[in-house]
């Protein structure tokens, strides 16, 4: 589960990270005043669960209360990469001298973490790797022995980074150990015109399959989470929110997944993962195309189903009473294969509506649907 920043900068704090002071808001006029009590001028972020958001727009700097409020009222209600911004951070400027990268990440293969650090940090860092990726260091870590203040410093020189970082990569990995995280990065670490070390940014994302020794950090997590996964979650959907327009509605998980690469072929970009299982019932089926259609980044939606134990006359008749209850306000493509595939097709067909449109192959299905997004 990811966290969002001002999140991730709490775990910071936390564990001893030094982060600049801020605070979170979902109202502009609560903006001013928070912006007021942290001296007057103030950086405004977009709280979502993507990058790019000072290219998109959803990372200013505020110089007075008064545009902290103007700015937050321009930021709140965006959407970045398909993520509605519901609430602001608004975090006290600080005087950069210099910017670095650092992160802790799973190394499944591998069987260990992997330390990833550079002493070019900031917005850009992907084009570093991928440019230049001699500026990346990559230092693999033992679970076992974790970072010590020596391993820290060997981070720390791999990279180019200051020695006085290496307290900083040791508390991150405390918080990667005891918040059971898969994943702490922080881009920018900074280090001040006063010498000061702070992160400035943070990610963090915690192990599922650790909720149950971290009671209150997955709450928080929950209680914060996108609206459309909680939405999902309440009605018992197996659903991730992606940063794409094509909405993706299959039965069996390997489906969806080869759903989604297909898409992905065909130019377009899948705006969720929705796995209905194999009822496919009419409840279902109105409850995932009223999730999917939620999304207002979603430009078509693509309805993938493989007939086995549940026939696809089935589906079909679940598909047509969700369409009494859900209105249907985008194209809908719908793939019918397997167990009474025939049979499910003629039952669609005689539905007649206007937004429904059949394909036979999940290739045929998948561009059509693609088509429909990207002609919007």
């Amino acid at each position: 589960m990811d966290l969002y920043e001002h999140q991730a900068r709490e775990l910071f704090a936390e564990h001893g990270i030094p982060v600049p002071r801020a605070e979170v808001t979902d109202s502009p006029k609560e903006a001013r005043g928070i912006a007021r009590r942290l001296g007057g001028r103030v950086v405004v972020k977009a709280q979502v669960k993507t990058g790019g958001r000072g290219k998109a727009g959803g990372v200013r700097l505020a110089a007075d209360p008064a545009a902290a409020e103007l700015t937050a009222r321009q930021i709140l209600g965006m959407t970045i990469k398909g993520h509605t911004v519901g609430t602001v951070m608004l975090a006290q400027p600080v005087d950069i001298e210099a910017e670095f990268y650092v992160s802790y990440v799973l190394d499944r293969a591998a069987g260990r973490f992997l330390a990833i650090a550079s002493a070019e940090g900031g917005t850009e860092i992907e084009e570093v790797a991928a440019t230049r990726p001699a500026a990346v260091a990559r230092i693999p870590v033992d679970p076992a022995e974790g970072v010590t203040p020596a391993k820290a410093g060997e981070i720390a020189a791999a990279a180019g980074l200051p020695a006085q970082t290496a307290d900083t990569l040791v508390r991150l990995w405390q918080v990667l150990v005891r918040e059971d995280a898969l994943l702490v990065e922080v881009n920018p670490l900074v280090r001040t015109r006063q010498g000061q070390i702070l992160a400035l940014d943070g990610k963090v994302t915690l192990d599922d399959n650790a909720a149950f020794r971290q009671s209150r950090r997955s709450a928080d997590a929950a209680e914060h989470g996108d609206p459309l996964e909680a939405a999902a979650a309440a009605k018992g959907l197996n659903y991730v929110k992606l940063e794409g327009e094509v909405g993706v509605i299959g039965n069996g998980a390997g489906l969806v997944m080869s759903t989604l690469d297909v898409v992905a072929g065909c130019g377009a970009r899948p705006a969720n993962f929705l796995d209905i299982g194999g009822g496919a019932s009419a409840e279902v089926m109105a409850d995932g195309l009223s999730v999917v259609l939620s999304d207002p980044a979603v430009k078509s939606v693509l309805v993938n189903v493989f007939g086995g134990i549940t026939a696809c006359d089935a589906v079909a008749e679940g598909i047509v009473r969700a369409l009494d209850t859900v209105r249907l306000t985008k194209p809908l493509v719908v793939r019918l294969d397997g167990n009474n595939a025939v049979r499910g097709r003629a039952i669609l067909d005689a539905r007649r509506h206007p937004l429904v449109q059949q394909a036979t192959t999940m290739d045929g299905a998948a561009r059509r649907a693609a088509e429909l997004a990207t002609a919007v």
